[in-house]
């Protein structure tokens, strides 16, 4: 597992705004308000959207952090096995795919 669950401002500030969205969302159950659970619901959901633009922006945690450099360096060969593998078929299929054939309306009646 990762050691760094977690621990970075765009998950903290994501959790914080989701955090604060269930809290005023429990307070319009109590107290009957639509209105405010609605946009509690609307804040918990800002919270995620918050944390993923600043993970976007290099706020939060990479998709490498918690790997091993024996991971990653496998993880590195199978991207490039795959990307080796796969030129040469879609240069041999879009070789041999026939080409298509323009249909007038004539073709159709």
């Amino acid at each position: 597992m990762a050691h760094s669950h977690g621990h970075t401002p765009a998950a903290w500030t994501g959790v914080i705004i989701a955090f604060i969205g269930f809290c005023t969302g429990s307070v319009f159950m109590v107290v009957p308000s639509p209105a405010g659970v609605i946009a509690s619901l609307g804040l918990i959901a800002l919270g995620a959207v918050v944390g993923g633009v600043m993970r976007a922006m290099g706020l939060g945690q990479s998709h490498a952090a918690g790997l091993t450099k024996a991971q990653l360096q496998a993880r590195k060969e199978e991207a490039a096995d795959s990307a080796a593998a796969a030129s040469p078929a879609t240069a041999t299929a879009t070789a041999t795919a026939p080409a298509a054939q323009p249909q007038t309306a004539e073709a159709h009646s």
